[in-house]
């Protein structure tokens, strides 16, 4: 198999002109100053009146079109209304520019030619320019000419200028690249749009117990059990092991839900009369508007709610009654969790669901979307290959999606947003998709999927705060063939910090929100919570108006990432034995010293061994201080860019295709036989769970090497100044002293341990490693 070179997947470093001035790596002041700047000319046509009839019936239905050489844009018309307003911008790139004249025509709309009432010229070189925050330009009167310059009836409202895409007018115009957009639907699919995630919340019921419960068949022992339904979520306890009609659970159930609250919880009582038959004893519903919100780990109170049966009367008529049967449960909505909907390691947000519970934020991330290179095409359409791309962006509860540039294999956006920034030891997830939705709008283009061309992950943590970064990035993307590189995206980031002394320290805070050690969720209940939460967040953002489609939702949320890879698994191999590499090197170190291999080593090392044996207080300061000027020495070798897929360590270069095979095998199997399926899928399931455990293996030792890489400046900064603090402090302290206080600590009792983790736990767990750079 043919591998592309590994320069064609590397990271590259670029100097744009950025803002207008110069881009050097120090903070620039200005309104979007991590793009570059593209010039616009802008023309809001708002009004006009007093337009005369130009039909037989004495009528008019007017409507504006704005033309610029081949350019032709038309607002929407009005039936028999001599006085419109449209109040519409429409926005040609000055790149594009094909003539010195604008033109505003006033047309009346007719079934077969359409009439003219008058029409508004411009000279392009006497258009005023406009920079933010200038106010905008007021709109003035124009009369109408003719063909011929001769004034007519009617005057039109309208506006020119000359701006940039930082103009408020920008994002809702209409944009002379979109000319060949049909419809309103096609319109708004090429719009940048921002979109909120609706926010989550775990809803947690404990069933307790039930009370007079009134099974059909009295001869019996009844085996009751309680299911609970939240939307297309459903959940049941076990069966109560008292089998009588006051049966007893103590169980929880632990749902997803989001707001606003549109379906109740809905919880039925039922006994199993045979194998595949149960029985409803009764049910009920709560709305989730009057459910108790907890914030921390403090029990609420409980309460008994009244079942309801459902019962036929005349064969067919359904009728409510209720009965003395009653169900005793808490049912809580918890504010305290953080509800998990990414994949664990590429987190934008670890904040919990409660507002009342969140810090203030410790900066600012601004992300400058400029262009892309070389991108591949994706489809065909009047017989030749195209792509209409388009960018979205992830952080936090907030997505930005970029406008569609039409038709180009080299898109240029320059577009630029911002978040805010609550925990450095976060990921923003940026992709580049190709838009399927442009031509007879919305989902009439026979259920067609917009296509994936790649994704880039950035972790906070890893950039220095004030700086722009200005790299191309590689999109890569695997298929059945193989990684296959689709383009490039060019992007500008910057990460400032409100505060340093803040975010030094988040390193020492949990993940997590403390909810999450205080009373843990199982790894099941994450896995199924986390599966849910994705299907809320993509069923909603799919109801926005332009949708953010299912497939993009899944795809930047890393939906079926857990899937069972043989490649994924010969990489987490590798991570590994990289890391245990560092400890043979120094097995091998070590046996050359006791092999005489370098006798002037040999001799210095014996030296060494004979002080610390002497003077065994000096050896850990020693430690610390090797460590210290280690952490010094590998400082001139920092990363200086951040981290990006890497096909390498991803084993994505040279993959077997029968490897590949089954990597992109449906699960369940699409293999013929029953019983290859059964094993296969087992097979697969176990594995794809040994294969997150020794992922995570690498990620605990990644982390240790981490400490000293400057991976993230901030972590190894005050890891190296720990060092040195205690090669100082251990140094002056007797050791005797140290290993009792040491000794007594870590043997201390129970009633002086703290349920959440530790400063130097929360640290290491805030460390990066190398999972950013896995594909």
């Amino acid at each position: 198999m043919h591998r592309p070179p590994m320069e064609d997947f590397a990271l590259k470093e670029t100097k744009p002109h950025l803002g207008g001035g110069k881009v050097t790596g120090d903070k620039l002041t200005s309104t979007y100053d991590l793009v570059e700047q593209m010039q616009y000319l802008y023309v809001r046509v708002v009004k006009a009146k007093d337009l005369p009839a130009k039909d037989v019936t004495g009528s008019c239905d007017p409507y504006a079109e704005v033309k610029l050489g081949n350019y032709k844009g038309t607002t929407r018309h009005f039936e028999k209304k001599s006085n419109p307003e449209w109040n519409q911008v429409f926005a040609f790139s000055k790149d594009r520019l094909q003539a010195s004249m604008l033109e505003v025509i006033v047309k009346d709309k007719d079934v077969v030619k359409d009439d003219f009432i008058g029409r508004v010229w411009f000279d392009l070189n006497e258009v005023p320019k406009r920079v933010p925050p200038d106010s905008p330009l007021a709109p003035q009167w124009y009369r109408l000419e003719d063909r011929h310059g001769n004034k007519v009836k009617g005057e039109l409202m309208l506006a020119v200028w000359m701006g940039t895409q930082a103009d408020e007018a920008f994002p809702e115009a209409w944009h002379s690249d979109a000319a060949a957009v049909s419809g309103a639907d096609g319109l708004a699919n090429i719009r940048s749009k921002v979109y909120l995630s609706p926010k989550l919340w775990y809803l947690r019921v404990n069933v307790i117990e039930a009370q007079d419960l009134m099974p059909g068949d009295k001869t019996r022992f009844p085996e009751v059990f309680v299911k609970a339904i939240l939307g297309n979520q459903a959940l049941r306890t076990r069966f109560s092991m008292s089998k009588s009609i006051n049966p007893m659970w103590n169980e929880d159930l632990m749902f997803v839900a989001a707001e606003p609250f549109e379906e109740p919880l809905i919880l039925s009582v039922e006994d199993r009369v045979a194998p595949n038959k149960e029985e409803v004893l009764g049910r009920c519903a709560i709305p989730l508007q009057y459910v108790d919100r907890r914030l921390d780990h403090k029990p609420i109170n409980s309460r008994w709610y009244n079942l309801e049966k459902h019962i036929i009367v005349d064969g067919e008529k359904k009728k409510e009654i209720k009965f003395a049967s009653r169900l005793h449960m808490r049912v809580c909505l918890e504010g305290g969790y953080h509800v998990l909907d990414e994949s664990t390691h590429y987190s934008s947000d670890l904040r919990p669901t409660a507002k009342q519970l969140w810090k203030s934020s410790i900066g600012v991330l601004e992300l400058g979307i400029l262009n892309a290179q070389g991108l591949s095409p994706m489809k065909t359409k009047d017989g030749r290959a195209t792509t209409d791309a388009y960018c979205v962006a992830k952080y936090g509860q907030k997505w930005v999606r970029t406008r569609t540039i039409i038709d180009s294999f080299t898109p240029k956006w320059n577009e630029q947003y911002t978040w805010e920034v609550f925990d450095p030891c976060t990921v923003i997830t940026i992709g580049v998709y190709d838009n399927c939705h442009l031509h007879g709008g919305g989902d009439k283009n026979g259920g067609s999927k917009d296509s994936r061309i790649g994704k880039v992950r950035i972790r906070l943590s890893t950039l220095e705060t004030d700086r722009v970064y200005t790299h191309s990035y590689p999109l890569l993307v695997l298929s059945p063939t193989g990684v296959k590189k689709m383009g490039e995206i060019h992007l500008a980031v910057r990460f400032t910090c409100s505060s340093l002394l803040n975010m030094m320290h988040m390193y020492s805070q949990p993940l997590l929100p403390k909810m999450h050690y205080i009373h843990p969720l199982t790894v099941t209940q994450l896995d199924s919570l986390r599966h849910q939460a994705t299907q809320i967040v993509s069923m909603r953002l799919t109801r926005a108006e332009p949708p953010l489609r299912k497939e993009v939702v899944e795809y930047m949320l890393d939906v079926g990432s857990h899937m069972w890879s043989m490649r994924r698994s010969k990489a987490n191999f590798f991570r590994i034995m990289g890391v245990l590499s560092g400890l043979i090197a120094v097995g091998k170190w070590f046996d050359q010293i006791c092999n005489w291999k370098n006798p002037i080593t040999t001799v210095l090392i014996h030296i060494l061994f004979l002080i610390l044996v002497l003077y065994p207080e000096l050896i850990l300061p020693t430690i610390f201080l090797y460590l210290f000027l280690i952490g010094v020495w590998y400082y001139r070798w920092r990363p200086r860019h951040p981290p990006h897929m890497d096909t390498r360590l991803s084993c994505a270069d040279n993959a077997h295709p029968d490897e590949l095979d089954e990597e992109f095998d449906t699960f369940p199997t699409s293999r013929p036989n029953d019983i290859v399926r059964m094993r296969y899928d087992r097979l697969r399931s176990i594995a794809g769970r040994i294969q997150t455990v020794v992922g995570d293996l690498a990620t605990q030792g990644e982390r240790l090497q981490s400490l000293l890489s400057w991976r993230d400046p901030r972590a190894t900064a005050l890891f190296v100044i720990f060092c040195l603090v205690a090669a100082i402090v251990l140094y002056v302290t007797p050791f005797q002293v140290v290993a009792l206080l040491a000794g007594f600590y870590v043997l201390r009792h129970p009633r002086f341990r703290h349920k959440l983790p530790s400063v130097p736990l929360n640290f290491f767990r805030r460390l990066p490693a190398r999972t950013d750079c896995m594909l």
